[in-house]
């Protein structure tokens, strides 16, 4: 039985100074930045409704959001035991 895959969002914050930062939300900026410094309020930029098709931007930042593109692996999943293996453990 395999999960579905969850999307990870990515929100990226570019600042004109030139750099980039990346967060796995919005609240998560503000944390590291002061509205003072990306030019707008955490209430603000959740109103805006930020999304792939619609960044953000101002005279002191772009926000972008989008998806965090990994591989598929099993790694950490416990893998299931086949029927031949349970029946020569049962018997």
């Amino acid at each position: 039985m395999s999960a579905e895959k969850k999307e990870r969002t990515v929100i990226h914050l570019e600042l004109t100074s030139g750099e980039h930062h990346y967060f796995g939300s919005i609240a998560n900026i503000y944390e590291y930045f002061s509205a003072e410094i990306i030019g707008i309020s955490y209430g603000a930029l959740r109103n805006y409704k930020l999304s792939s098709e619609k960044p953000y931007q101002n005279t002191k930042c772009i926000i972008r959001k989008g998806v965090l593109l990994s591989k598929e692996g099993n790694r950490g999943r416990k893998k299931e035991k086949s029927d031949e293996t349970n029946r020569t453990n049962t018997a």
